[in-house]
């Protein structure tokens, strides 16, 4: 069950990286996918980098305020 899961969030974090990559890096090099969403995010200028960064920065809130409140609980 475990190992599973595991796979599942080394599966899901290469698919968001390779997707990152392309939005961020490699869309402005490369031509058009056909592929709707991955175009959208190409000839996005603003929004991809939004979309794409709020998942780390959201986690690493959601970590900070969990740290914060176990010093709080423990203190």
């Amino acid at each position: 069950m475990s190992l599973n899961i595991g796979h599942g969030i080394v599966t899901v974090t290469a698919v968001f990286f390779i997707v990152a990559s392309y939005a961020i890096l490699f869309s402005a090099i490369l031509p058009l996918t056909g592929n709707v969403m991955l175009d959208v995010l190409a000839n996005d200028t603003h929004y991809k980098y939004f979309t794409l960064l709020i998942i780390p920065t959201g986690a690493y809130f959601v970590i900070a305020n969990w740290v914060g409140w176990q010093y709080y609980r423990n203190s």
